[in-house]
Order: C-alpha cells, then sequence, then structure tokens
C-alpha cells in the first residue's frame, strides 16, 4: 500500500509541470508526440524540466525504496523466516520429545514383558515341582498299597495253599480207607506234596 501510493505521488509530481504549462498558455504545446519536442521553443523548456523532475523523484524513489520500504519489507520477511525457523524447531524438539516417550514406553513394555516371563517362568517351575511332589508321594502310596496287597495276596495264597494240602491230604486218607481198609498217613502225605511240588503249588 505505501509502494502504491509513493508511485502515484511520482506519476503526480512528473506530470505537474505540464498541466501548470497548459494551464498558463492555454494552447497545446506540439501536434503529435511532445515527449519529443526538445528543440520546440516553448515545449523544449518543460521537457527539460520534466526530465529534470523525474530524474529527481526517480532518485527520491530510489532513496525511499531503498531506506523506508525494502528495510520494512526485510524485516518482514525476516520476522517470517525467524517464526518459520522456530517453529521448525518446536517442532524437531517435539519430535524428539514424542521419540524418547516412545523409547522408554517400548523399553517399560519389554521391561513388563520380562517380568511377565519370568513370573510365569517362576509359577510354572513351581507348579512343576509341586506336581512332581504329589505324583512322587502318590507314587509312594501306591507302591506301599501294591505292596501290602501283594503281602496280603502271599498270605492268602499260602493260607490257601495250607488249606488246599490239608484237604487233598484228608481226602486221598478217606479214599485209600475207603478202597483198601486203611491209609498211611506218611506216605499219602509225602504223595500229595509230590503232586503238589510237581504242579507248583508246593
Amino acid at each position: 500500500m505505501a509502494m502504491r501510493r509513493v508511485t502515484m505521488l511520482a506519476v503526480l509530481a512528473a506530470t505537474l509541470p505540464a498541466m501548470a504549462f497548459a494551464a498558463e498558455t492555454g494552447v497545446v504545446p506540439v501536434d503529435g508526440m511532445p515527449q519529443l519536442a526538445f528543440g520546440h521553443p516553448e515545449q523544449g523548456p518543460l521537457l527539460i524540466g520534466q526530465v529534470v523532475w523525474q530524474l529527481i523523484i526517480f532518485g527520491a524513489l530510489v532513496y525511499i525504496m531503498a531506506h523506508v520500504a525494502l528495510p520494512k519489507v526485510g524485516a518482514v520477511i525476516e520476522g517470517r523466516h525467524s517464526r518459520i525457523a522456530a517453529d521448525l524447531e518446536a517442532a524437531q524438539a517435539a519430535k524428539t520429545e514424542a521419540d524418547a516417550a516412545m523409547a522408554a514406553h517400548r523399553a517399560a513394555t519389554e521391561q513388563a514383558r520380562a517380568a511377565a516371563r519370568t513370573q510365569v517362568a517362576t509359577a510354572m517351575q513351581a507348579a512343576q515341582a509341586e506336581s512332581d511332589a504329589k505324583a512322587a508321594a502318590l507314587a509312594t502310596r501306591l507302591n506301599a498299597q501294591i505292596a501290602e496287597a501283594e503281602a496280603s495276596i502271599e498270605a492268602s495264597r499260602t493260607a490257601a495253599m495250607g488249606a488246599l494240602r490239608g484237604v487233598a491230604t484228608d481226602t486221598t486218607a478217606a479214599l485209600l480207607t475207603k478202597l483198601v481198609g486203611r491209609a498211611d498217613a506218611a506216605a499219602v502225605d509225602a504223595a500229595v506234596s509230590r503232586e503238589l511240588a510237581a504242579r507248583g503249588r508246593a
């Protein structure tokens, strides 16, 4: 906006001499291209004045641009660059902070997983040890019960074999007494013993 105002003022200042000359004389200086009529007795001095004024206005414009407008534009551009750089630095700092937070989160997660794995392994070992202890106790109890049952079976077998021996001896003696009229108890006992030994039941 300031640049536009300065340009308009320069154009107005450049046209003021011609307007003043036309107002004073009331005649058109020349026909055709008056800006080239430097040799005209009336238009020539006016054109020279216009050129001088234009040079002066151009110099003033250059001075204003170099010392007023351009520094302000440069300050605005520099301010924008500074804000952009600050925003980029803030974004980079935020990214760095976010990366650090993510790394800490990953480390904490891995640590929690390692602790969980350790606890699970410890619990499994404890459960396995408890299971092994229960299995050993159960095996010991079963072995004791099996030994007791085997001892009871052996005792029953021994008792049954004793009873079978007596039954066999009495039956043989009774049969011999009925058939022969007498029975030798020692011979009958020896015969029963041999027969049981032959059958593996002695």
